[in-house]
């Protein structure tokens, strides 16, 4: 393992006892900058805080590049479910995000419901994507 890969981002937030965590970092492997790619991986920590369970139901990311172009992603659930988090569960996954630029950033919410139908956004921090070394 090289210094690149101990490189990561991070951020949390709370939102009604939900608590979000996410580390990111740059996959080397997947990128290819001479072709204008720059592949990160993000692992996320979703983790119910609260008394009563919640079920993840829709994700929506706003993903922002080095040059300001900003794009929306909405669907349904993480990595093909829609976790139901009981009191004092986490809810971990990994997913990818390829970029055009060295660097940029990524912020966003989770759609979550509670057991008696109640529903409100969790917020997900922002956090930066770069290539170890890229100018900012």
């Amino acid at each position: 393992m090289d210094h690149n890969d101990a490189f990561e981002t991070s951020s949390e937030a709370l939102t009604q006892d939900v608590r979000v965590i996410v580390r990111a970092r740059y996959s080397e492997e997947h990128s290819a900058p001479a072709s204008s790619r720059w592949f990160f991986l993000y692992t996320i920590r979703i983790a119910n805080e609260g008394e009563t369970p919640v079920q993840l139901l829709n994700r929506h990311w706003t993903i922002i590049d080095a040059t300001g172009h900003t794009e929306e992603v909405h669907g349904p659930g993480v990595v093909g479910e829609q976790p139901v988090l009981e009191p004092g569960q986490a809810f971990e996954y990994t997913s990818g995000c390829p970029l055009t630029t060295p660097f940029g950033s990524m912020a966003g919410s989770f759609e979550m419901q509670r057991a008696d139908g109640t529903e409100f956004e969790a917020e997900v921090g922002l956090f930066q994507l770069m290539q170890p070394g890229s100018i900012h």
